[in-house]
């Protein structure tokens, strides 16, 4: 990396920078802040899935459990645990830039409704986009 306008020293013309976190799009940056939140994760007691490395989860001592799937930049959180949810959500803001979406209303394709009987959920969306460009 060169060093930024006006930083160069007379003396030390070849200087370069030593970055000490990855920046935002560079290639190895989404890698290194899954490693981050990673770690941040395992710190509050998660456990990483095996299967999808993506996902964590929490089982709690009364019973409950806390859910947290991540997809590029989307973070899905759920369980039936509501108090650990809201401070796994107070930690997380805490450390990450994160903001709050409200209720899941769609993600990879699928399309939740949300009722007193519980939740819905349906990829005719997707399915009628799929029809429409083939």
């Amino acid at each position: 990396m060169d060093p930024p306008p006006g930083f160069s020293h007379s003396l030390l013309p070849n200087q370069v920078c030593k970055l000490k976190k990855a920046l935002y799009g560079l290639k190895q940056s989404p890698r290194a802040w899954f490693e981050r939140f990673t770690k941040a994760m395992i710190f509050m007691g998660y456990r990483q899935s095996q299967g999808d490395h993506t996902l964590f989860i929490k089982h709690s001592i009364s019973g409950g459990v806390t859910i947290l799937i991540v997809y590029v930049d989307d973070i899905v959180i759920t369980g039936d645990d509501f108090v650990e949810r809201d401070k796994l959500k107070k930690r997380l803001s805490a450390e990450f830039e994160i903001k709050e979406l409200g209720k899941l209303k769609y993600f990879l394709g699928i399309e939740v409704s949300h009722s007193e009987k519980g939740i819905f959920i349906s990829q005719q969306k997707y399915i009628l986009d799929l029809l429409k460009e083939t």
